[in-house]
C-alpha cells in the first residue's frame, strides 16, 4: 500500500467519522451554539513507515462524548447517576452559573411563577447548574460511535501494516482545537 492511497483511505475514515459526529450532534439535540460542531476537524499526516491522523474538537467535546460522572452519587437518589461509569468526574457540587446564561436563552427556558409572571434566570440557572453537577452529563457518543464503526470498514492491509488497534487509535487521534 502506498502512501497516496494510505492518504486517501484516512482522509475517507476522517471525513465519514466527522460528518457522523457533527449528525449525531444535530440529532442528539446537542447542537445550541455550534461551535463543537464547527470545531470538529482532521489533521493526516502520512510518511514512508508511518502515518498520524488527529481529530481536533472544542475542549468539551471529550465530556460531551464520554459523559460526566456527578459530584455526590451518595446524596442524591439512587438510579441518577447518569454516568457512572465515566472516566470524568465533577469535583464540586456545583458548576458556575455564567457558562448557562446564553444556553437558557437559545433554549427558551424562562421561569414564571403561578400567574405567569417572567422570573428572574438566576434561580433556574443555579437549579440547573447544581443538578448537572450532582447528576452528571449522560454520554452521547457522538464521536465513539462513528469512529468504531469506521474503524470496521478500514482495509484489513492498513489495518495490519500498521498494527491498529481500535482503543489506541481511538485515544490517540483525540485532540483538542
Amino acid at each position: 500500500m502506498d502512501n497516496k492511497e494510505t492518504y486517501k483511505y484516512l482522509n475517507d475514515f476522517a471525513k465519514y467519522v466527522i460528518q457522523q459526529s457533527r449528525s449525531n450532534l444535530t440529532k442528539g439535540n446537542r447542537n445550541s451554539s455550534k461551535s463543537l460542531y464547527n470545531s470538529l476537524d482532521s489533521e493526516i499526516e502520512v510518511s514512508a513507515n508511518s502515518f498520524r491522523l488527529a481529530f481536533l474538537m472544542e475542549d468539551y467535546g471529550k465530556f460531551i462524548d464520554k459523559g460526566v460522572q456527578g459530584s455526590n452519587p451518595s446524596g442524591i437518589k439512587k438510579g441518577v447517576q447518569k454516568a457512572p461509569n465515566s472516566e470524568y468526574r465533577f469535583k464540586s457540587k456545583s458548576i458556575p452559573t455564567k457558562v448557562l446564561d446564553k444556553w437558557v436563552i437559545k433554549k427558551g427556558i424562562a421561569p414564571r411563577n403561578k400567574s405567569g409572571k417572567f422570573l428572574s434566570r438566576e434561580g433556574l440557572k443555579f437549579a440547573i447548574a447544581k443538578s448537572i453537577a450532582l447528576q452528571g452529563i449522560r454520554p452521547s457518543l457522538f464521536f465513539t460511535r462513528p469512529f468504531e464503526a469506521a474503524f470496521k470498514n478500514l482495509p484489513d492491509e492498513l489495518v495490519q501494516a500498521y498494527g491498529l488497534d481500535v482503543e489506541q487509535f481511538l485515544q490517540y487521534t483525540i485532540n483538542k482545537k
